[in-house]
């Protein structure tokens, strides 16, 4: 890290701002020319988008962007490239693979996904079947994934798979970025409850992955794995909200608003959300910092927890207030989804939160993840570890 001061990357923004007018600076210019100035990212080092500074400085610039009325990065389009692929990129990246893919991944021109889970593996992500055979200068990929959300749309796939049958589960995997317009990628609609599809199964069918978009040694995908998951829960769990913001603000203002509906009881149940909420933001603002910094830790499977059980806690608690009238739900059309939680009913809300315990890694195994690791109890006896993978029964 450098050591700049607030002063430092405002004089920084300041310039920017001098030489590109946001106002008349088209958007995608603006935001290739942030990413040049080293604004975009500022902890990521020189020429990935960022200064190496603090990662707490962040904020200040993107206050004075927002101030001086500049174009964002659309954030809530790419949460996958923006919070789990870039960081894995800066990581464990060659140069040439930043310089490749970082710039269009944040100025959202590339999206990204995910091809972890499948239908076999999917709170075992280790016990994995998708195969990855050398041929040459390639690697030919075989497999199935499943709840692959934004595979619709991305250009770029995060792929873990098995290059080494004949080693314990968690050492034969290797980490791959998969171009989703290669030939034998396919892509299928999974329809959810609420009646949209944000995410899908993907079949891999000799799809021919260059070895120089491999990230991490051959063998040790495991760790790079790791790596995404913590940020993953952490960017699902401990996103930036001010107070009484997600969902807790729309169920206090809807409380506020609905006089004649409240239920006995409903007041008591509104305050301990909110208190548990506020107690949630501010303890997953340090999570944030460590996963902007490098170093994500499994303390992010605790807000990813506490996130899922208090969307599912405040949504309920909106249909109660809004008695028969919650139940209303009658958008089943079959459609990718275009609009954020913020424009849709109650009844939305209530059905697509119960996915939150499962996305990301089930709060089952959340709840391992914080035994195990954050309080150091004793691990599950497990028998499989040690076996060579294609010596387990499946």
């Amino acid at each position: 890290m450098t050591e700049m001061t607030v002063d430092d990357v405002v004089s920084a923004v300041e310039q920017f701002l001098a030489e590109h007018d946001p106002a008349s600076t088209p958007r995608l210019e603006f935001l290739r020319a942030r990413f040049d100035a080293g604004l975009a990212v500022v902890h990521f080092p020189v020429g990935c988008g960022g200064l190496g500074a603090e990662p707490a400085l962040q904020g200040v610039v993107d206050r004075a962007f927002a101030a001086a009325g500049a174009p964002d990065n659309a954030p809530g389009q790419n949460v996958i490239g923006l919070g789990m692929a870039a960081p894995v990129i800066v990581e464990y990246g060659s140069p040439e693979q930043r310089a490749r893919w970082l710039r269009p991944l944040w100025t959202g021109e590339e999206i990204w996904c995910q091809l972890f889970s499948e239908p076999s593996a999917g709170s075992d992500l280790a016990a994995l079947a998708t195969r990855a055979v050398r041929d040459g200068t390639d690697w030919v990929v075989d497999g199935q994934k499943v709840w692959t959300s934004l595979a619709h749309r991305s250009r770029w796939a995060l792929l873990i798979a098995r290059t080494d049958p004949s080693v314990p589960k968690h050492r034969g995997l290797t980490y791959f970025v998969c171009d989703m317009q290669a030939e034998g990628v396919d892509v299928r609609a999974l329809r959810q409850m609420t009646g949209e599809a944000e995410f899908n199964e993907v079949f891999l069918d000799g799809v021919r992955v260059p070895d120089t978009q491999r990230l991490g040694d051959v063998g040790a995908g495991w760790r790079v794995t790791q790596s995404t998951l913590m940020n993953e829960r952490v960017t699902i769990g401990a996103e930036a909200v001010p107070r009484e913001g997600g969902p807790i603000g729309r169920v206090a203002d809807l409380w506020r608003a609905a006089d004649a509906r409240r239920t006995p009881g409903s007041f008591d149940a509104l305050m301990r959300l909110w208190v548990e909420a506020e107690t949630m933001r501010l303890t997953t603002e340090r999570l944030r910092q460590q996963a902007v910094a490098g170093t994500p830790g499994p303390e992010g499977s605790g807000s990813k927890l506490a996130f899922a059980d208090l969307a599912q806690r405040a949504s309920s608690l909106e249909l109660d207030i809004l008695g028969a009238d919650g139940l209303r739900y009658d958008d089943w059309t079959f459609r990718r989804p275009d609009l954020d939680d913020e424009n849709r009913p109650s009844g939305f809300r209530f059905l697509r939160t119960k996915g939150n315990s499962i996305e990301g890694g089930t709060s089952e195994i959340m709840r391992n993840i914080i035994a195990e690791r954050v309080l150091g109890l004793p691990a599950e006896a497990r028998t499989d570890t040690t076996i060579p993978w294609n010596e387990l029964p499946r």
